[in-house]
């Protein structure tokens, strides 16, 4: 486990690391970042009081979004070591005096914090390469109509490379970021000599200045602000990789001097030339570094999509073993981490949707309109859940977590009303994408729940079934069954079929009901249980947790601790296979019915998924109405 083997990697190492999975997305704003706040649209002059107040906003964002909210205070609440919305959501549940309206609130503040997630991995990489190669429009102006084709070009080997697995590249990861950030401040530095008054951006009076001598404007330029931030949630979801203390050391030693130096050199080369303002990350550099800092910034682009992408699947399998998205093939690239995992169905749709992202924005100003909007959501998102993970679980009191949440919550209402002027522009792309996500989420759980009481109702309870066989003749054939099943309460639909059809028990049945816990990871001397309820039946629960993929061969050769050994060959896995049919009066509206009945159509194998041999699976299939 990752969070077990930071704790022997020495904490250099993992400081390098955690630059270069990490940091990438919001190491990659200063591409876009300032030149959008001034952005013609927003009718802001390049004067000496703006590109200070301007500058201010930017270190007083950072700071209280960053270093306050996610490194400070959201850090604090791991479950189990790891981090993210998942795992805040899980926390969150913990609480057992819940009652059923808050549990459905919480359920939903948590996974339309991770549907926008899935929004935010495809924007993230469209607007982090574009924003690269557009520097190609300094270096080179005739250069211009290769921009995109090269954009799609780097996606799409990006994407291409996902299926070998990112281990060996990632070693590489954290050098090209140190340099990275290295080179930022270093830029920064360079062409703060000149104007070295816009240091005084810390002083939070410029900011109050500049919102208060241009209330309507700068209202409206938070929208762009608020794409320095972008990526602090990052920290939070790959705590679990590194823990806390490197993503700190990484972030207060390097990465944030690094950003807040980088952005005031930009405020001073506009101070210096304010025609600049087409791309003042480029013209930091002298002429003679501009192709290897182009080449520099494409790679440090790539390193930040590929965090996201990550994250994509990640927050997928977790929402696979949570129950809230149907099984996908998922393939691990590494037999020694567990995080590194790819999904070819999600690789390719993210690729394509990317694509035509890029077709249809153009550029990264254009794209920057949508950028943001689904990422203040899931800011407000983690928020409300680390405020009631405070009062529920840390014991804080409610004044308490609501004194300390309020100014995160302003900040974070303030970023997304800024943003949400822009949803006619491109906000409404994330927004769709988050919708969508959310909306598969929800009917996928809502639909295994109205199945599950479906098939229960048509079944018997388990004990019942067993006195009523023992009492009974019936014809038992040598070997092992195993019957996957939801529940040890009762009767498996593929064991009835199996006695309603071959007139058959064998002379071992085992019972396996595989559970998730809302823990990452569930060590090995709680991963098995395994009862006896008569001669010939047994009862197996294993127990894994959301970031774990389960392994039903490896699981049941634990048993042999118990007892009860397993010959493959000599062991047959009944699984049920329904075929759902919607109806009007369903439990669900009929198009959501549909959208279940889709899904259940399409989802992986559970031979697959769970890792039992091909060759000693039995289908039995059985006829569902919703």
């Amino acid at each position: 486990m990752q969070s077990h083997d930071s704790q022997r990697t020495p904490m250099p190492a993992l400081t390098l690391g955690a630059l270069g999975i990490v940091f990438g997305d919001i190491g990659t704003s200063p591409l876009y970042a300032l030149k959008e706040c001034f952005h013609a649209s927003h009718g802001i002059a390049i004067t000496h009081d703006n590109v200070l107040g301007l500058l201010s906003l930017i270190f007083w964002s950072i700071t209280v979004v960053v270093s306050l909210k996610y490194i400070a205070f959201i850090m604090r609440a791991d479950n189990n070591g790891e981090g993210g919305i998942m795992a805040l959501l899980a926390l969150s549940l913990r609480n057992k005096s819940l009652v059923a309206w808050q549990r459905r609130l919480l359920i939903a503040i948590g996974l339309f914090g991770a549907a926008l997630f899935f929004g935010d991995g495809i924007i993230t990489p469209a607007i982090s390469v574009l924003s690269a190669v557009e520097g190609m429009n300094v270096a080179a102006p005739a250069l211009h109509q290769y921009v995109l084709p090269i954009t799609i070009t780097v996606l799409f080997t990006l994407f291409f490379i996902q299926r070998h697995g990112t281990g060996s590249v990632g070693k590489l990861f954290g050098p090209i970021m140190l340099i990275w950030f290295a080179t930022l401040g270093g830029l920064g530095l360079y062409n703060i000599h000149n104007h070295p008054e816009v240091l005084q951006m810390v002083n939070p009076l410029w900011a109050v200045s500049f919102l208060t001598e241009h209330p309507g404007t700068s209202f409206i330029t938070l929208g762009a602000v608020v794409l320095t931030v972008t990526g602090g949630e990052a920290l939070y979801a790959d705590m679990g990789h590194f823990g806390r203390s490197p993503i700190r050391y990484a972030w207060f030693a390097l990465v944030f001097p690094a950003l807040i130096l980088n952005y005031a050199g930009q405020g001073a080369l506009l101070l210096t030339d304010p025609s600049a303002i087409n791309n003042p990350f480029y013209q930091l550099a002298p002429d003679s570094l501009l192709i290897p800092l182009i080449i520099l910034a494409t790679a440090a682009t790539v390193i930040a999509s590929q965090a996201v992408i990550s994250g994509v699947f990640s927050i997928a399998r977790q929402a696979v073993q949570l129950g809230y998205l149907p099984r996908f093939d998922i393939q691990h690239t590494s037999v020694k981490e567990i995080g590194q995992i790819y999904i070819p169905f999600l690789n390719w749709l993210l690729l394509g949707s990317i694509i035509i992202l890029v077709l249809t924005f153009k550029s990264s100003s254009n794209l920057a309109s949508a950028y943001g909007i689904a990422v203040t959501m899931t800011m407000i998102c983690d928020t409300l859940l680390a405020g009631f993970v405070a009062t529920t679980v840390w014991g804080w009191s409610p004044w308490l977590a609501g004194l300390l949440a309020a100014p995160f919550l302003i900040a974070d209402f303030a970023f997304f009303g800024a943003t949400s002027l822009k949803i006619l522009q491109g906000g409404w792309f994330p927004l769709t994408l988050g919708a969508t996500a959310f909306t598969i989420m929800m009917t996928w759980k809502r639909g295994r729940e109205i199945l599950f009481e479906k098939l229960n109702n048509e079944t018997m309870p388990l004990k019942l079934f067993v006195n009523s066989i023992a009492s009974g003749p019936i014809q038992e054939i040598e070997g092992t069954a195993v019957f996957m099943t939801g529940s040890h309460q009762y009767v498996p639909h593929a064991l009835l079929h199996n006695m309603k059809h071959n007139k058959i028990l064998h002379s071992r049945n085992v019972l396996l009901t595989l559970h998730t816990k809302d823990i990452p990871f569930v060590e090995d001397r709680h991963r098995l249980k395994v009862e006896q309820i008569s001669h010939n039946f047994w009862l197996i629960t294993g127990e894994y947790g959301f970031k774990e993929q389960p392994d039903v061969p490896r699981l049941l050769s634990g048993c042999a601790d118990f007892g009860l050994e397993f010959d493959m060959m000599d062991t047959s896995f009944f699984l049920s296979r329904e075929r759902l049919i919607p109806r009007v009066e369903g439990g669900m509206a009929p198009w959501r019915e549909m959208l279940f009945v889709a899904m259940s159509r399409n989802a992986a194998s559970a031979t697959d998924f769970f890792q039992i041999p091909t060759n000693r699976v039995v289908e039995l299939g059985t006829q569902i109405e919703l």
